[in-house]
């Protein structure tokens, strides 16, 4: 470490003119100010380089007010990782920016009169440099504005790592109790996607049992892995984002991150786009003239005015939805999976008692072609791959919300019972009703927009099968708009604020999700490249082996110990690994999904001869990817023990447990320091009766630490 040095600051420092600092990286500065009016003594460690950004730097702070450097009335030892609200009065604010530079305001009084305010700017550079402080500007005015501002008193911070939407929740946001989650999986089943869903395999030959036996079974699969990935998010309140540190290291863990942040783009904007032919039923229930509008949109452009007014409607009213925090979305999920819920039972007896019974695509089903090349069993397990392949992204990030339950009894009870009863549910539900339409029109109608536009008018413009149909259509149309928020929008934000902590936050990157529809242009992927939608249909085999990875790590490997203030501050952190990538995870991952990545090229590219291991690979790629990944990780890691295994702060530095989760994870409690004040003999100072002996060692310890 380079040897500190020291400048020497007239009293110029009132007029916020200082002298030249000069700084060295990864050293100590010492900035020291001697005048009648007082002292100023304040010493800086600069931390390890951000790979992204230049260089960042997060500083450890001591401010000495005083006479003379004998008799300091008061000595502070904070620490970033303590948070900033530990800091006294007397510094009024300071903050990480980007690039090079750190600001401090710092006020200093004595017994005799105050001190002016005196303003450090100070650059960490690769070398030796003087550097002079900078004025405001207009530059800096708007990068105070862009900065997303931590509330202290609140235990929200705002830097590099870290902004209120990542740190670990406290109690007072952890609103979801088991309705909540009873309605956010309702609203991820109560969509045109599981309506559809024996579509598919009715389609492949099998018939209407098996076709309910693969929707069984998978949602029962999908039941457990969505309650195994989540539980690290029960336990420590932190996101899929802040959750993959640990396992990848803070730079590989990117490599996930970007996984999802492409597919919350894109499924947010063909989510959209099938809320907007909702919006266009609706309106043509409304007013029916409006089915006959003329196309005016060029003719390279593969869809139709009508089409495209259903989109901009449908993206304008989800808008205002974006900026409702996750806790706050109790009303919507309760109105919402109720109303929609009823709307399709509804729709199920209307039809049954029109037709009364149901077509032949529910009685006689479909059959094995002859020249198949498969039998039942193997389509079958095909099928529960692909059912749980659908909900494999809603599943991977799982900790972003379970991060919100009040309890883990909560989370079970909403999660197990919506999975899997509500999602079959809706899936019987859709067969029925497709079955006995079928009766009614002639003809198979699968897709919602189009039975729903048959109905009316096969209702010859009634205003009695307009309102139905209005109806029917809306509740359609806000379980897409809720699930498209709640699933892609706000996933995508949380997503992004792991990319850019200290601009984003969920509202900020829910926005930024939602204008990113437009750039992707749902009309082209779904008109013009169908492939595409295939392909991140099958994404499934890249997101197994990652949740195989994660488990493993969580379960096997850590025995489910998080270390949470190391997810948060790199240098030191065990997370760190080598240049903030743990390599061991790298070929676990690969190994994971290169053995069924064969089948899924064939698949798409529908060659039917191919040789018929790729394909039996393929079927089975989710639990393939998972297993593959999770043992491999598990043995490397064996082999090669990654740091910081068994670790976990001694005290809870967020205040993210409440006193019974402290006392049982063998953590001190936040309370326990709150309100105490910072004295020279004592950074924080606590009776042993009222913490217990184990209590105070560990304050002794944290003393200690911020001291040294």
């Amino acid at each position: 470490m380079a040897r500190p040095q020291r400048i020497n600051c007239d009293r110029n420092a009132r007029s916020g003119n200082l002298a030249a600092i000069t700084t060295v990286a990864s050293g100590r500065i010492q900035i020291k100010h001697r005048s009648a009016w007082g002292w100023v003594s304040l010493v800086s460690r600069l931390c390890q380089h951000h790979w992204l950004c230049g260089y960042r730097s997060i500083w450890r702070i001591t401010l000495i007010s005083g006479h003379s450097d004998s008799n300091p009335s008061a000595s502070v030892h904070p620490s970033h990782e303590y948070r900033r609200h530990n800091l006294p009065s007397a510094v009024s604010a300071w903050h990480t920016a980007d690039g090079h530079i750190v600001d401090f305001l710092i006020k200093t009084d004595t017994d005799s009169e105050s001190v002016p305010s005196c303003a450090f700017t100070l650059h960490s550079s690769s070398s030796p440099a003087s550097i002079p402080v900078m004025n405001s500007s207009v530059v800096r005015r708007v990068r105070d504005a862009v900065v997303l501002k931590g509330d202290e008193e609140k235990h929200e911070q705002t830097d590099a790592w870290s902004n209120r939407d990542l740190i670990p929740l406290p109690p007072a946001r952890r609103t979801w109790g088991a309705f909540h989650f009873f309605g956010f999986w309702t609203l991820s089943s109560l969509n045109i996607s599981t309506w559809q869903t024996p579509n598919t395999f009715l389609t492949s030959g099998l018939s209407v049992g098996q076709a309910m036996g693969i929707i069984v079974i998978a949602r029962a699969i999908i039941a457990l892995f969505a309650a195994l990935v989540s539980w690290c998010g029960l336990t420590w309140h932190v996101g899929f984002t802040v959750q993959n540190r640990y396992t990848w290291g803070f730079r590989a863990s990117y490599i996930p991150l970007l996984q999802r942040i492409m597919l919350n783009f894109i499924w947010n904007a063909v989510q959209c786009w099938t809320g907007g032919k909702l919006v266009a039923v609706c309106l043509t229930a409304i007013w029916p003239s409006f089915a006959k509008i003329p196309n005016t949109l060029p003719p390279n452009v593969p869809t139709t005015t009508y089409e495209m007014v259903g989109f901009i409607i449908f993206w304008i009213i989800s808008v205002p939805f974006l900026f409702i925090r996750p806790e706050n979305f109790k009303r919507p999920f309760q109105f919402i999976s109720i109303y929609c819920g009823l709307g399709m039972i509804c729709m199920m007896i209307w039809s049954l008692s029109v037709a009364k019974g149901v077509g032949p695509v529910f009685t006689k089903g479909t059959s094995i072609a002859a020249t198949s090349r498969w039998d039942s069993s193997w389509l079958m397990l095909a099928g529960i791959n692909q059912a749980i392949g659908q909900k494999a992204a809603g599943m991977t990030n799982g900790s972003d919300f379970s991060r919100y339950a009040r309890s883990k009894r909560d989370y079970i009870i909403g999660t197990i019972s919506c999975l899997w009863a509500t999602g079959t549910l809706v899936s019987f539900v859709g067969l029925v009703t497709t079955a006995a339409c079928q009766k009614i029109y002639g003809k198979i109608y699968w897709n919602p927009p189009d039975l729903l536009m048959v109905m009316m008018e096969n209702g010859e413009g009634s205003s009695a099968a307009r309102a139905g149909v209005f109806f029917l259509a809306l509740g359609f149309g806000l379980t897409s708009m809720f699930e498209n928020i709640c699933g892609n929008a706000v996933a995508g934000g949380i997503d992004l604020a792991g990319l850019f902590p200290r601009y984003i936050d969920i509202r900020r990157g829910a926005i930024i999700t939602f204008i990113a529809s437009w750039i992707v242009q749902p009309w082209q992927l779904i008109n013009r490249a169908a492939t595409f939608i295939v392909v991140l249909n099958s994404f499934s085999v890249f997101l197994a082996p990652l949740m195989g990875v994660m488990c493993a790590d969580y379960y096997l490997v850590r025995k489910k110990q998080i270390k949470l203030t190391a997810l948060f501050h790199p240098e030191g952190s065990p997370y760190w690994y080598y240049h903030g990538i743990n390599w061991r995870v790298i070929p676990a991952w690969i190994a994971g999904w290169a053995p069924t990545i064969g089948g899924l090229i064939v698949s798409v590219q529908k060659k039917t001869d191919a040789p018929r291991p790729l394909f039996q690979l393929y079927y089975m790629a989710f639990f393939l990817g998972f297993g593959i990944s999770a043992l491999l990780f598990y043995v490397i890691s064996s082999v090669f023990p990654p740091p910081g295994l068994g670790e976990i702060d001694e005290i809870d530095v967020y205040g993210t447990f409440t006193p019974k989760e402290a006392e049982k994870r063998g953590v001190v409690a936040l309370d326990v320091f709150e309100g105490l004040e910072i004295t020279e003999k004592a950074v924080i100072a606590q009776d042993t009766e009222e913490v217990g002996a184990e209590g105070s060692t560990k304050l002794q310890k944290m003393k200690a630490w911020m001291r040294g």
